[in-house]
């Protein structure tokens, strides 16, 4: 297994402090998972112009094109992580919309943003993911085919 990098230590403690503090929030740029990763700042939300999208606004690239890192995030990265967490918690999200599910502050609604950033982190570092315990089970899932009996 790959060794993990300060900036996804570093995120990882963050969320894991605003999880338990009840300090993570989807719909508020300060409190959600790069709003917390991000040091609860908010001006990372100029860098798209719709909530959830992965598509950066002008002011965004302008900070991609410069190369330019938030906590070591660069900022198209940064709208991944939001826009899985946001997707981990019941949101669609679409080109032009984001539709917000009913209840998105309930812990386990929270639980699963959580589980599908920390993937995303791992995703983008190049490490298994951390959260992924079918390993410590010894377990692999088959073809359902070959588990069905005649």
């Amino acid at each position: 297994m790959s060794s993990t990098t300060k900036r996804f230590d570093e995120a990882l403690k963050k969320l894991y402090v605003a999880f338990h503090n009840d300090t993570l929030n989807p719909e508020d740029c300060k409190q959600c998972a790069v709003g917390n990763i991000l040091d609860n700042n908010d001006s990372w939300s100029y860098m798209t112009d719709l909530h959830g999208s992965k598509r950066l606004s002008y002011v965004g690239l302008v900070h991609q094109n410069l190369g330019r890192r938030f906590n070591g995030y660069s900022p198209i990265e940064l709208l991944k992580i939001e826009a899985s967490f946001l997707e981990g918690c019941g949101y669609r999200l679409g080109k032009t919309y984001c539709h917000k599910p009913e209840y998105c502050k309930n812990q386990d609604i929270l639980f699963n943003g959580l589980n599908a950033v920390v993937s995303t982190l791992c995703e983008l570092d190049g490490v298994k993911n951390v959260m992924d315990c079918s390993s410590l089970f010894n377990y692999e899932l088959k073809d359902n085919f070959n588990l069905q009996r005649a």
